[in-house]
């Protein structure tokens, strides 16, 4: 597995990569980047950790918004046993507010995880 620095919102990072997937991730980093960049932008949000995970929600839901594709996990990606006995949701079925209430309560007043 090849190995590749990116910068997400000013912070580098150095993840693993697929020989052939590097356009792939880069396109991924900078989808990122350009969300949590367009929320601290917003200035409403300052803690990190908060921006990330609205980001992720927000492509998330725009990725559960495209048109129906044959479902298959990335071959980087493991799924764990107990995460294949979970029930399946559709996109229909998510509540981003209530997603985002669970968040802010899970981060708690100071935007922190830990």
């Amino acid at each position: 597995m090849k190995q590749i620095e990116v910068t997400i919102m000013g912070q580098s990072y150095i993840l693993g990569c697929p020989e052939g997937g590097e356009s792939s991730l880069l396109e991924a980093v900078g989808n990122v980047d350009r969300e949590m960049s367009a929320i601290r932008d917003g200035g409403r949000v300052k803690a990190r950790e908060r921006i990330a995970v609205l980001a992720a929600l927000n492509l998330a839901y725009a990725l559960a918004e495209r048109p129906a594709a044959p479902k298959s996990p990335p071959a980087s990606v493991a799924v764990s046993p107990s995460a294949s006995s979970a029930p399946s949701s559709s996109a229909d079925d998510i509540d981003i507010d209530a997603l985002i209430h669970r968040v802010d309560q899970a981060l708690g007043a100071d935007g922190q995880l830990l």
